[in-house]
C-alpha cells in the first residue's frame, strides 16, 4: 500500500537530515584530525629547539662531541655544567642586575604607558590629534644610534643603570593598545564618578586601572620579558662588567666563546664541558620567564583583543 503523502514526505526528509548530519560529522571528523596532526607537528618544531638544549645541557661532554643528527635523549646525565654555571659569580651579578632592570624598568615603563594611554584617551584633551599623530610617527622614524647615544652621552648616563632604563622607557605600540582598552570602558562610569566629585587621579586609580587589568598584565608581560631579554643597549652604553645585565653576559658566554672562568679538566680536555656550560646558560637565563608565562597566559587573549579590537 502506498504511504501517505506526509508520511512519505517525513521520511525523506528525515533520511536527508540523517545523511546531512552524517556528512557534516565526518568533515568535522576529518578537520578535527589534520588540525590536531597539523597542531601536533608545530609543537615539535618549536619544542625540539629547546628540549635539545636540555638534553645537552645535562649530556656527558664527551659523548655530546662524538654524537651527530638529532639529540633525542641526554647521554650520560651529568650536571657537572649546572654547577659550574650556577657557581659563576658573573652568573649570579647577571641575574641580580636583570632582576633590577626588570623590576623597575617595568614600573617606569608602566607609569608612562598608563598615564599617556589614560590622558590621549580622554575626549576634551587640547591638542590630542597632534599628540597621537606624533607618537604614532615615532613608530616609524627614529634619529638612529648615534644620536641616541650622543644624547646619553650629554646627559651623562653613559655607564649607568639609567642608560638602560631610560631609552626604552615606553614603547608607542604599547601605549595604543592601552589607550583603546581605556576607550572601551562605558563613559558612564567615569561621568558618575565626576558628578561625585572624583578627579582624573581618582577615575584612573578607582575605575580605568581596576577594569582594565586583562590589558596591563599582558603590557607588564610584553615590558619584562622585553627588558629580560635586552642587552643591546647595556652592550652600548656600559663599561664596567657589574652593571652587565644577563643577557649580555650568555651573549658573552656564546658569542664571544668565553667560558673560561667556568671550565674544569674533564680527562683533560676542557672543550666538551665548555659545549655544556653554554648549554647549560641558555636554560639558566630561559627557565625565569617560561615560569612566569603560564599564569599570565589566562590574561593574554583577552587583554589583547580588548586594546586591539574594541575602540
Amino acid at each position: 500500500m502506498k504511504p501517505a503523502y506526509g508520511e512519505w514526505s517525513d521520511g525523506v526528509l528525515f533520511r536527508e537530515f540523517l545523511d546531512k548530519r552524517n556528512y557534516y560529522q565526518l568533515n568535522d571528523l576529518l578537520f578535527r584530525f589534520f588540525n590536531t596532526l597539523f597542531m601536533c607537528f608545530i609543537s615539535v618544531i618549536m619544542l625540539y629547539p629547546f628540549m635539545h638544549v636540555i638534553f645537552a645541557s645535562i649530556s656527558d661532554p664527551n659523548a655530546m662531541m662524538r654524537h651527530r643528527g638529532l639529540l633525542l635523549a641526554p647521554y650520560g646525565v651529568q650536571f657537572d655544567a649546572y654547577r659550574l654555571v650556577l657557581a659563576n659569580p658573573n652568573i649570579t651579578m647577571g641575574y641580580l642586575n636583570t632582576l633590577f632592570y626588570v623590576v623597575f624598568g617595568t614600573a617606569i615603563n608602566m607609569i608612562l604607558t598608563i598615564l599617556s594611554a589614560f590622558v590621549l584617551s580622554r575626549k576634551n584633551v587640547m591638542f590630542k590629534p597632534f599628540l597621537m599623530i606624533m607618537a604614532v610617527v615615532s613608530m616609524y622614524f627614529s634619529g638612529g644610534l648615534i644620536p641616541l647615544y650622543l644624547q646619553v652621552n650629554k646627559l651623562g648616563l653613559i655607564d649607568t643603570r639609567w642608560a638602560v632604563l631610560l631609552p626604552s622607557a615606553m614603547s608607542t605600540y604599547n601605549m595604543i593598545i592601552m589607550r583603546t582598552s581605556f576607550q572601551s570602558l562605558p563613559d558612564e562610569l567615569e561621568e558618575s564618578a565626576y558628578i561625585d566629585g572624583a578627579n582624573d587621579w581618582v577615575v584612573l586609580g578607582r575605575i580605568v586601572i581596576p577594569l582594565s587589568m586583562s590589558t596591563i598584565a599582558v603590557i607588564v608581560l610584553f615590558y619584562s620579558v622585553g627588558i629580560w631579554n635586552g642587552w643591546f643597549y647595556a652592550m652600548i652604553f656600559l663599561r664596567h662588567r657589574h652593571l652587565y645585565p644577563l643577557q649580555l653576559i650568555l651573549r658573552e658566554i656564546l658569542i664571544a666563546n668565553d667560558t673560561s672562568s667556568m671550565t674544569i679538566d674533564v680527562v683533560g680536555d676542557k672543550v666538551p664541558i665548555a659545549e655544556s656550560v653554554k648549554y647549560a646558560t641558555i636554560v639558566v637565563a630561559t627557565l625565569p620567564v617560561l615560569c612566569v608565562y603560564p599564569f599570565l597566559q589566562k590574561y593574554f587573549v583577552k587583554g589583547v583583543f580588548i586594546g586591539a579590537l574594541k575602540g
